[in-house]
């Protein structure tokens, strides 16, 4: 199983939005990826979109592979004024 590190502004967003780790465990263990940025740096970055007992939840995610380790980066409830329904591709401004 992959490790989780989550950053200091993923941990302050998650308790301001009632998200704890098992939450992003979950979503992470269903989810799919929505967005790929595999040549960000230092390590590929995506967002996933998964379910969670509260609903549906997008995690963004950089993986460090040779760590064997996913940092995620921050976690929200996705908002339908900024996302097409399914929460899959973000709205036109």
């Amino acid at each position: 199983m992959t490790r989780l590190r989550f950053r200091v502004h993923a941990v302050i967003q998650m308790e301001e939005r009632d998200i704890d780790v098992a939450d992003v465990r979950i979503a992470l263990d269903n989810g799919e990826d929505i967005e790929v940025r595999p040549d960000e740096h230092p390590y590929p970055a995506r967002l996933v979109l998964g379910m969670c007992p509260k609903g549906a939840l997008h995690v963004a995610v950089r993986d460090n592979l040779a760590g064997d380790e996913t940092i995620i980066e921050t976690v929200y409830w996705p908002n339908p004024l900024l996302w097409e329904p399914g929460y899959r591709v973000r709205r036109r401004p």
